[in-house]
């Protein structure tokens, strides 16, 4: 296996050689072995242990057995006491997910902290086809058949390719010690029921199976590359960036075949669950949205808006105070106030108002349901939500408008946009102000 194994790396993980690199020992026979070929082909390797206090005094002897492992190698060891049951109870998480994140979470610390490379985890063949059986009883897409990625970001994964059989004559054959973890034997896990009752009932039906399956996922990995690039075609015709939001545009997406595919897959990076919410969003009345911890995914009109789910709501009315003293405000945005003898050029960012037509204090605050006002150029008035739907302003938008009002809340000016006729300066005007952003 070490010729063997030393070819798969030359071939497919060249990147590998002269990198330093951090390997996730458990102390259970696929890392061990994992370790000594490294060793023996002269990597530059150290080791990661976490102990998540699960197991009692067994936990302690599998630290135990990597430290030890890592002085007889002269390898760099690196070792860590997880309070595991209470983590998972904070989080509400399993304890099988709780152990995850908090390995992880780790690994990637040690990463950054001590320059590593790479981190190498020892999942293999055998692992790989339990993934793929426990994803498809679950029911999934392409992306859960295709296996455990070899390579993902900073984390390589050099043995998925060889079984479990594999790496037990090797550790036989080269009298090779482990520590046995008496837990993989009890079935009351998903993965442990599929590894003891299942695959060797496939493997009996058909004694290549790990051949047959290491095929399969190629041709399914293939299959993937093919959607990707698709996907990516797609994308460049529907999707556009402003700032930080994108614009899924609803009509041509439409026009697509199997266009809930497609929404699947450009939204797929975000982590959204509720898919049948969100194919109904299509159909929903504009302000309709769908929430996360971390985007929002809002119906405006002829289009999808993804963003932050920080973004300021519609009527997070903060009201600001402008006094008749005041020439210049810096918050919420700057805003000068200045008496002028004249008007002189005239555009979104400045307006000129009768100061005598004002009652002070002047209000800076965002739309309310209801607002109105009489727009500079038209008779009578209008609401300001039927502005906005008008002038084709997206929700997002709407949330970063603010309008200066008088002391009786009447619109002045929809700050940027447009001026309200009531203020306007006539013939009769002798005290004149400028407003401008």
């Amino acid at each position: 296996m070490l010729q063997e194994f030393s070819t798969h790396i030359e071939t497919n993980f060249p990147f590998l050689k002269d990198k330093k690199l951090l390997i996730a020992i458990s102390g259970g026979v696929d890392s061990v072995v994992l370790t000594h070929l490294l060793h023996q082909l002269k990597f530059t390797i150290s080791l990661a242990h976490c102990n998540f206090q699960l197991r009692g005094k067994e936990s302690d002897l599998d630290e135990d057995f990597v430290t030890n492992l890592g002085a007889t190698l002269n390898t760099e060891t690196f070792t860590i006491k997880f309070n595991t049951t209470k983590y998972s109870t904070e989080n509400k998480l399993s304890t099988q997910l709780a152990a995850r994140e908090l390995r992880y979470n780790w690994f990637k610390k040690l990463l950054e902290e001590k320059s590593f490379d790479y981190i190498l985890t020892a999942h293999h063949a055998d692992d790989n086809l339990e993934t793929f059986l426990i994803n498809f009883t679950r029911g999934t897409g392409l992306d859960g058949l295709t296996g455990i990625p070899p390579i993902n970001g900073k984390i390589v994964r050099p043995l998925l390719v060889f079984s479990r059989e594999q790496i037990l004559n090797f550790a036989h054959q080269n009298n090779i010690e482990w520590r046995e973890d008496e837990s993989n034997s009890e079935t009351k896990y998903v993965r442990n029921k599929i590894r003891h009752q299942i695959t060797p009932i496939l493997k009996e039906l058909n004694p290549s199976l790990l051949d047959s399956f290491n095929k399969t996922v190629d041709h399914l990995n293939q299959s993937q590359q093919i959607i990707e690039d698709k996907i990516a075609e797609i994308s460049n015709e529907i999707v556009t960036k402003e700032g930080d939001m994108l614009k899924f545009n609803i009509p041509k997406l439409l026009k697509l075949q199997n266009h809930q595919a497609y929404l699947y897959h450009l939204l797929k990076p975000y982590k959204f669950r509720e898919w049948n919410d969100i194919y109904s969003l299509i159909h929903a009345q504009s302000g309709k949205r769908i929430l996360t911890k971390l985007y929002t995914l809002l119906k405006d009109r002829d289009f999808l808006l993804l963003l932050r789910t920080d973004e300021k709501s519609p009527f997070d009315n903060e009201r600001f105070i402008i006094t008749k003293e005041n020439k210049q405000i810096t918050v919420p945005l700057n805003l000068t106030l200045k008496e002028v003898d004249e008007q002189e050029s005239i555009n979104n960012n400045i307006i000129y108002v009768d100061s005598e037509l004002l009652s002070y204090p002047l209000i800076l605050r965002q739309r309310n349901a209801g607002d109105y006002f009489y727009p500079k150029g038209m008779t009578g008035r209008k609401k300001v939500s039927k502005y906005f739907k008008d002038e084709k302003i997206s929700i997002v938008n709407k949330n970063k408008i603010w309008l200066l009002c008088t002391s009786k809340d009447e619109i002045i000016w929809i700050i940027g946009k447009r001026q309200d006729n009531r203020f306007l300066p006539t013939n009769k005007t002798t005290k004149l102000l400028k407003i401008s952003i």
